[in-house]
């Protein structure tokens, strides 16, 4: 500060706002970590307290979503073992049903599930029978280390796992003909039904061959398109009794033995949305809510938990142990949300890009859990249903009931279904541990599915997931936040969930382009950290800050790293050599940057290696990716559309070494070119 006879005044200003703006944003991410707490769910003490001698059980209902898109992008047999993980799940039964959403409305979506419902039928009871983990079947046929064995018939287990797994394969074979069946059932169909009609000419017909199918056809077609057709609700897996059903004993027809365990099978309900031009479909909020909408209708469970359509249930106890912390007597009733860790399959061993991020899962979220929770992800989250229907958490409700009503809802504010709004009593009701026989008509539950049906509503804004923002998730954890809601951090081992990551740079990319970008977004929406009230605590206030200006950085950060290009035109600067007391000033300003980087890892249980992936991918991102972020927020400010956020796609992969191929197939993409230059800079230098 006291050497500002600079040659070049420009330079210092940059050097010593760079300086200012890394000291603050640093000492601000550490005060959020100042009181990490770890919460351990007790899922034996919740057995005590809600199983009952006779095998009922008095644990709440739950609504499970699950989402995809596109069978491409997110290949079937990620998505119908991430389906058949959740309908093995160790939870009663009769008190949770599943609900999955396909955006695309895919005729192989559809009969996709028709087959892992088929399936379901043998691999459940097996679960059951022999208590097997992980209950995808993918991921435990190909499983090199179990535990031990912990069902209740281990002579039976090797020739159940024979025959269960040679059962797989022929389901897997089954998935994979899908595509090829369907289309050339709709080429017969067509040839068959053309003469007449001429506009059944490209129709995709469903396995009666009889039923043109509603959603998107092979080949598209007016109202049978992407973007285009109507909405489509099925219910694939009805409501099971209250009562236990025992399975078939073994036989010639099925030689699996399951007379001693319980068959039933959870509620499964397929979903396609309506879409029609002209509406802004949302992509995954916008699903999510009509998801939220129909099972309001069907089964109304007070406590919901979502899905990508690559994740999958790793440890069958998870859904006990989230509703551990809704259900703790402490701050339970306050809680909106319990967040799970993000973890992956088919990363390499070293993480090179780092896909885990567990720097941000096991220290920031840590930290953030000792304040008012963490922030949300977007997929393995348990919710309050109460409050995504932006109700206020009872800590802050007005003693008064009628003012509270008053205070919070408006009208029109959830649309005009009747039904629904009469749904929102109940849905509050977390010892109901009945579900509510389904009252409601056809006509009402595919009302709740247009693209009509929330104009003129806070659906997308203070109801529901939000909207207009890339990062939907961490925008509709922060809402929560706001309202005055906490939320909980768990991380438990096994670990409760896991899924598929982009190992590919080229994907990573555009993965960190879409968080950066919409993060920017938040800050400068409405949604801003500052302009959050008092129910927001101030230090969740401060994470929040950090959480949405990070890519600020990327400006000073690559001035920094452009420095060295002084040295290319010689005479242009003079450099001076440090005086010695800045040199010991730095020196011990790293070493304790580093030390206390050193604590972090001690105490949120990482490892080096973690934390070195970390600071190198923060390197890539900041010169390759951000710089995009902040040109995508100048070009929303000139009221330009701004950068096109791409969804990240992930690949159906065999063994081990084609896996890891991927790893080194680089796609040249502009995101590259600032890294190159740097890296060119400073080698020339």
């Amino acid at each position: 500060m006291r050497h500002r006879d600079s040659d070049a005044m420009w330079l210092w200003w940059i050097s010593v706002v760079g300086d200012l703006w890394f000291g603050v944003t640093w000492l601000l991410n550490q005060i959020t970590k100042l009181r990490p707490r770890k919460c351990v769910p007790s899922i034996s003490v919740l057995r005590d307290h809600l199983d009952q001698p006779d095998g009922g059980s008095d644990l709440p209902l739950l609504d499970v979503f699950i989402n995809t898109v596109d069978p491409v992008d997110e290949p079937m047999l990620y998505t119908m073992n991430s389906i058949l993980s959740i309908l093995a799940t160790d939870y009663p039964v009769e008190k949770y049903a599943t609900y999955f959403s396909d955006d695309g409305g895919s005729l192989v979506h559809y009969e996709g599930l028709q087959l892992a419902a088929e399936f379901a039928a043998s691999w459940v009871p097996f679960c059951r029978k022999h208590c097997v983990e992980p209950r995808a079947p993918e991921s435990y046929f190909w499983a090199k280390m179990r535990g031990e064995y912990a069902g209740s018939a281990p002579k039976e287990f090797l020739d159940d796992h024979r025959r269960m797994r040679a059962a797989y394969e022929e389901f897997k074979a089954r998935l994979d003909g899908l595509s090829a069946a369907i289309e050339q059932r709709s080429e017969a169909c067509n040839r068959a039904n053309g003469k007449d009609k001429e506009e059944c000419a490209n129709a995709t017909w469903m396995a009666d061959g009889s039923t043109q199918w509603q959603g998107t056809w092979i080949k598209p077609a007016k109202g049978h398109r992407k973007g285009h057709h109507p909405a489509i609700l099925q219910v694939m897996l009805d409501q099971p009794s209250k009562d236990p059903e025992l399975g078939m004993a073994a036989s010639s027809d099925h030689p699996l033995d399951f007379s001693a365990v319980d068959a039933r099978l959870p509620m499964l309900v397929y979903i396609a949305r309506e879409k029609r031009p002209g509406y802004d479909h949302q992509k995954k909020a916008g699903a999510m809510n009509v998801q939220l909408r129909v099972s309001a209708l069907l089964s109304n469970a007070p406590f919901i938990i979502n899905f990508d359509g690559d994740h999958y249930v790793n440890n069958s106890q998870a859904f006990r142990a989230a509703i551990c912390f809704m259900l703790d007597p402490r701050d339970g009733a306050d809680t909106a949300f319990v967040q799970f860790p993000q973890r992956f399959d088919d990363v390499d061993p070293t993480d090179r890009y780092c896909n885990h991020n567990r720097m941000f899962f096991d220290a920031t979220l840590l930290g953030l859990n000792g304040i008012q929770g963490p922030s949300f992800v977007g997929t393995g989250c348990m919710f309050r249903r109460v409050a995504l229907y932006s109700a206020d958490p009872p800590r802050w409700r007005p003693d008064d009931a009628k003012e509270a009503k008053a205070s919070r809802y408006r009208p029109n504010m959830f649309g005009k279904s009747t039904s629904f709004i009469n749904s929102m009593p109940a849905a509050a009701n977390q010892e109901r541990s009945v579900p509510s026989p389904a009252t409601v008509g056809e006509a009402e539950l595919a009302d709740a599915m247009t693209c009509a049906y929330e104009d003129g509503t806070e659906w997308g804004n203070d109801v529901g997931w939000v909207y207009n923002i890339a990062t939907e998730d961490v925008v509709t954890g922060f809402r929560l936040h706001r309202t005055g809601w906490r939320s909980t951090y768990c991380a438990m081992e096994p670990d409760a969930f896991r899924g598929t990551a982009p190992i590919n740079l080229t994907e990573r990319l555009y993965q960190i382009l879409r968080w950066s970008g919409g993060s920017l977004e938040m800050f400068f929406s409405r949604f801003c950290p500052l302009l959050a009230g008092r129910r927001l605590h101030p230090m969740q206030r401060v994470a929040y800050i950090n959480m949405t200006t990070y890519p600020v950085s990327t400006f000073f950060i690559c001035m920094y790293y452009l420095y060295p290009v002084m040295w290319l035109f010689q005479g242009e600067f003079y450099i001076q050599r440090p005086f010695q007391t800045f040199a010991l000033f730095v020196v011990v300003i790293i070493a304790t940057v580093e030390l206390i980087g050193m604590v972090e890892i001690r105490w949120a249980g990482l490892t080096l290696l973690d934390w070195v992936r970390n600071e190198q991918f923060y390197i890539i991102g900041t010169t390759g990716v951000y710089p995009m972020a902040m040109l995508h927020i100048l070009l929303r400010s000139l009221g330009i559309k701004g950068v096109s956020f791409k969804l990240t796609a992930k690949k159906l992969t065999g063994g081990a070494r084609e896996r890891l191929a991927e790893l080194y197939d680089v796609q040249w993409v502009p995101l590259l070119v600032p890294t190159v230059v740097v890296m060119a800079v400073n080698v020339a230098a």
